[in-house]
């Protein structure tokens, strides 16, 4: 089996050959963090903005389609606020991002139509891609425009967010927008050069890795915190990003957006950055929106028999379950954890919690008399049902 993470002379044959894949993707996701956008400072730089747009309208110049994951809806409307100190509260946060989003857009529409390309917003919640028919909508939408010719600028709608509404980062976010739409590479603008096998910004010895081919955990190990004070992710969120693409079939490239040309870069004969790829036998489109979309909103326990019988491709069936946590209704999705204690699959469940536990360890015959009802007879069906750690040791 080929190692995770590559970066010795045995392995430079195999990044050449993959980097080709990369300059032949078609369909394309650029993600942008706040600290490019302000450059680590207070206020949007559109100069900045300006050339990202001149590098993105050469590359679909070749033929590909380009969608713009961006941030920075808050550090543009900090400044209107006038309150000469940090943001205290949530609801703050919200009003700096409702006033700074249409500011952002600005700058994005300026720099484009300058070039002869218009855009489009789109701003996304996570309620957007957990709901299925929402998730369709918007990937309807977002195919549209780029088969339109525009490029779709999408943000996390962070006026009205909350805990249970937001993605976080917009890291994850760029991941659900590659999967929503199909696209070949997926391209994380970073103010690192890519990954290395610990902080560079401690270690002057770290080690850089230029070709992830598995994401494992050892390669989660080598992440570590937030990496800026505007932005929300760090390492730890772009190789989330990188696992969730690649259960797409989808490459990623994280590289640094402080470099001259850090987008057209990446589709030149040489390699930049660190390159994360994508899966030889991606999921299927449904299988795909419940492990990568979907929230878990709870665990179920197994026996041996039921972490077999999942393996062998089988619908999971109450008389394997050995307890239920957390609470959740019914068409929730959940995390299947074998004895080991290791997550072993993750799918969209037909009881809710407190059912699934008055039936947990029963056959499917004595549900009735349990439930005062006849309900399924698989707790989950084996085609809403994602093998995680199967799906994760392919490589």
């Amino acid at each position: 089996m080929a190692s995770s993470a590559s970066g010795c002379v045995d392995h430079r044959a195999r990044l050449s050959q993959e980097w080709q894949a990369v300059r032949g993707a078609r369909r394309v996701v650029v993600k942008i963090g706040s600290n490019l956008l302000t450059g680590g400072g207070e206020g949007i730089r559109p100069e900045w903005i300006a050339a990202r747009a001149r590098e993105i309208v050469r590359v679909m110049a070749d033929g590909r389609r380009v969608i713009v994951v961006t941030s920075g809806a808050v550090a543009a409307g900090r400044p209107l606020l006038k309150l000469n100190r940090p943001l205290a509260s949530v609801q703050e946060k919200q009003a700096a991002a409702a006033a700074g989003q249409g500011v952002l857009m600005r700058h994005y529409e300026e720099a484009f139509e300058s070039l002869g390309v218009n855009v489009a917003q789109a701003l996304l919640t996570r309620d957007d891609v957990e709901n299925r028919q929402r998730y369709l909508n918007a990937r309807d939408t977002l195919k549209t425009l780029l088969e339109l010719g525009l490029v779709p600028i999408v943000n996390e709608n962070d006026t009205v967010m909350t805990d249970e509404l937001k993605f976080g980062d917009n890291d994850t976010l760029s991941a659900n927008v590659a999967d929503l739409v199909d696209a070949d590479l997926l391209i994380l603008l970073s103010d690192i050069d890519g990954l290395y096998d610990s902080n560079p910004r401690l270690n002057p010895e770290a080690r850089f890795i230029p070709l992830v081919e598995r994401v494992t955990p050892e390669i989660e190990s080598m992440a570590g915190g937030v990496g800026s004070l505007v932005g929300k992710g760090g390492m730890a969120t772009k190789i989330k990003a990188a696992r969730m693409a690649a259960r797409s079939g989808c490459r990623m490239v994280l590289t640094n957006g402080f470099r001259e040309n850090p987008i057209s870069e990446v589709f030149t004969p040489f390699p930049v950055g660190t390159l994360f790829l994508g899966l030889e036998n991606p999921l299927p489109a449904r299988k795909r929106w419940i492990v990568n979309a979907r929230v878990g909103r709870g665990e179920i326990l197994l026996d041996a028999g039921a972490s077999v019988a999942l393996l062998q491709g089988r619908s999971l069936l109450a008389k394997g379950i050995t307890a239920v946590l957390g609470e959740f209704a019914r068409g929730a999705v959940v995390h299947c954890q074998a004895p080991d204690g290791q997550e072993l699959a993750k799918g969209i469940v037909n009881y809710n919690s407190s059912d699934l536990a008055c039936i947990a360890g029963r056959h499917s015959r004595q549900f009735e008399g349990l439930l005062g009802y006849l309900g399924a007879e698989e707790v989950i069906h084996r085609d809403n049902l994602v093998l995680i750690r199967e799906l994760d040791a392919e490589g």
